[in-house]
């Protein structure tokens, strides 16, 4: 399969600066979700923005559905790229909800008829249809991420980015959010790359992972495997999900299985429950 993003040896730094990332190289595949992983200041969202074309690369390439992405962030887009801020409030313009998601399809010169479908669909999917005639300065902000994340899928992007879409959420939402970025990608096959510090939601949405620090790439593979390397998390300065970290100390009493830990309860129960005494087998003192 043709990934929908590729970086080929992608050096990137703020302007005026040094690279604060080099040699980054990966692909996404349509459908996928690969979070992006690192300590703060490790270069997260600076390599979000050079894939955007918002930071100009040092050195190497992004390629885009297998052509070499153009130069800009204008063009970018129009290629099919989008990013979500951080701060929902960099992004957010319109007055109500509605009118600040049909900002994108506008712009890609759509017809009246065609915006409204795309800012129907785009509410519908993140969960705001009730709230197109709100006015944004009376969002919340979990509702205000989610307005956010409503304007770049209007643009039907096949190349998405989302910086820290969990960021300042609550437990709940954080969790709603995991579920939702799992489902956008499955259902309209866009390619998902999301920076986050959120290591315990990690694997409910993401197929893989990225792992940044020292200025490249560490590790790229699947949440199963990054997670177990406890060398390599310190070495990035990251903890492992809670469920692993507390399978580590239940480890020295369970029977050997050469088995990752789990990263999920469900997960972490299913594999337990083999090894529960039954209550009509407990021993009593």
């Amino acid at each position: 399969m043709k990934a929908a993003l590729a970086l080929e040896a992608l050096s990137v730094g703020n302007p005026g600066g040094p690279a604060i990332l080099s040699g980054l190289s990966l692909e996404v595949r349509p459908g996928e979700v690969v979070a992006l992983l690192g300590a703060n200041g490790c270069g997260k969202t600076t390599l979000l923005r050079g894939i955007a074309g918002l930071v100009p690369e040092r050195a190497g390439k992004v390629w885009l559905r297998g052509q070499v992405a153009p130069r800009g962030a204008v063009a970018r887009t129009e290629a099919g790229l989008a990013l979500a801020f951080q701060n929902p409030d960099d992004q957010l313009f319109g007055t109500t909800v509605g009118e600040d998601v049909a900002i994108g399809p506008m712009h890609q010169g759509l017809a009246p008829d065609a915006v409204r479908a795309r800012v129907d669909e785009a509410l519908a999917a993140t969960g705001l249809a009730h709230l197109a005639q709100r006015p944004i300065e009376a969002l919340s902000f979990g509702e205000k991420k989610r307005a956010c994340l409503a304007g770049v899928l209007a643009m039907h992007p096949a190349v998405l980015l989302l910086d820290e879409p969990t960021a300042g959420l609550d437990p709940v939402g954080e969790r709603e959010t995991a579920g939702l970025l799992r489902r956008l990608a499955r259902e309209r096959d866009v390619a998902l790359v999301v920076s986050t510090h959120a290591t315990d939601e990690v694997p409910f949405f993401a197929d893989r992972v990225a792992i940044l620090g020292e200025g490249r790439l560490l590790a790229f593979g699947a949440p199963a495997e990054v997670f177990r390397d406890a060398a390599l998390l310190a070495r990035a300065h990251l903890r492992a999900p809670a469920v692993a970290e507390l399978w580590a100390q239940l480890a020295p009493f369970l029977p050997k299985s050469g088995e990752a830990p789990p990263l999920t309860v469900a997960e972490a129960a299913r594999r337990l429950l083999p090894h529960l005494v039954p209550t009509s087998q407990e021993v009593h003192p």
